[in-house]
């Protein structure tokens, strides 16, 4: 071929080839065009205002934040991680205790007949390990330690023993006792990889925001029955288990429930409780309710009949005692009802008052 025609067959095949290059970019930009005209979703996210992209952003934070709190939360120690066979045994006896306790030391336990039918469980949320379901991820880590109500230093044996007699409407088990042991081997067990004098994170329960008036038994009442009751019954009593020795779903007052010197006998602590655990199903991640119904709900429970129990002995200092402590006396002037049911802030803020003045005074002598 002369070299005359090759450059004719060349310019040819080159244009050829930009004919072909332009049409597929006529294409492509046509295709993209009628993709933003027609999809509804592209062209919303054009045509939204401002204040929805900006939920938007706020829910993806939120989102983001939560994933790292979980990332933090605290795990137990895991149980099959146990190479000596006979502390294995002990531990596991130790979880079936906390998750069964009926079974064993209920009134028809098969070892003793001690407490009211209720389990540890029911306070203390998957054998003490739920995140902020009352869980055990602080206790090994921070007892023995002083504590305010007994106004005492306390060790293990005395906190499972105030749970026996208090939450448990019992009786003390020794320190001796194969059960005791067995108790405190688990809940040491699981809380090993928590270091001495740290707390864990999402340790025990979530304390809520004190609400600017008192929490309201009637609206309790109403979301009680509407959210609670299924499990609960309307009368509060629970289910019974097929075999009658311990609760499917626990008695929230009434004879067999927990009693008056119990810890979630404060209406803070069941609020927390409530919240990011009730009804079943709720977690940290996915709560039911909101902190104004927990509260209510919990001002419900509360404001009904339970076994009572002798607090003579209880809180040596009245001043220590918890803003929510329902019965006096008490170091301010406020009634036992704004006590028990509030609104907790003016007491909030005289008790700092009143703790400031303490220190004041400290200093100066």
């Amino acid at each position: 071929m002369n070299p005359e025609k090759q450059n004719i067959a060349q310019f040819k095949s080159l244009v050829k080839r930009l004919a072909y290059l332009f049409t597929t970019i006529i294409f492509i930009v046509m295709v993209l065009f009628l993709f933003l005209f027609f999809n509804s979703s592209v062209i919303s996210l054009f045509q939204n205002s401002g204040p929805d992209l900006d939920s938007l952003y706020v829910e993806a934070e939120k989102k983001v934040l939560l994933q790292n709190e979980m990332a933090k939360v605290w795990r137990p120690a895991d149980i099959n991680l146990i190479t000596d066979a006979t502390l294995k045994q002990e531990v596991e006896y130790g979880k079936d205790l906390i998750a069964h306790t009926a079974k064993y030391l209920g009134p028809n336990g098969s070892v003793k007949q001690i407490s009211n039918g209720m389990n540890c469980n029911n306070c203390h949320l998957d054998a003490g390990t739920k995140v902020w379901g009352n869980n055990y991820g602080s206790v090994y880590s921070m007892y023995p330690k002083m504590r305010s109500r007994s106004g005492q230093v306390e060790n293990l044996y005395k906190r499972v023993n105030d749970c026996m007699e208090r939450s448990l409407n019992g009786q003390h088990l020794k320190e001796d006792d194969r059960e005791m042991k067995a108790m405190i081997a688990y809940i040491e067990y699981i809380g090993s990889n928590v270091p001495k004098g740290q707390k864990a994170h999402a340790s025990g329960i979530y304390d809520l925001e004190y609400l600017d008036r008192a929490a309201d038994p009637g609206k309790g009442r109403t979301l009680y029955d509407a959210k609670c009751a299924s499990c609960h019954q309307v009368n509060g009593q629970g289910i019974l288990a097929a075999d009658k020795k311990e609760y499917t779903y626990p008695p929230l007052w009434g004879a067999n429930s927990y009693n008056s010197g119990a810890g979630l006998f404060r209406i803070s602590r069941f609020a927390g409780y409530i919240k990011y655990n009730m009804p079943l199903g709720a977690t940290y991640e996915n709560p039911q309710l909101s902190d104004e119904e927990s509260w209510d709900i919990a001002a419900y429970v509360e404001s009904l009949d339970r076994p009572s129990k002798d607090l003579s002995k209880d809180w040596p200092k009245i001043a220590k005692k918890p803003i929510d402590h329902p019965f006096g006396p008490y170091a301010d002037s406020f009634s036992e009802t704004q006590h028990k049911y509030g609104p907790f802030k003016p007491i909030k803020k005289e008790k700092k008052k009143m703790e400031e003045a303490e220190e004041k005074l400290k200093s100066k002598t």
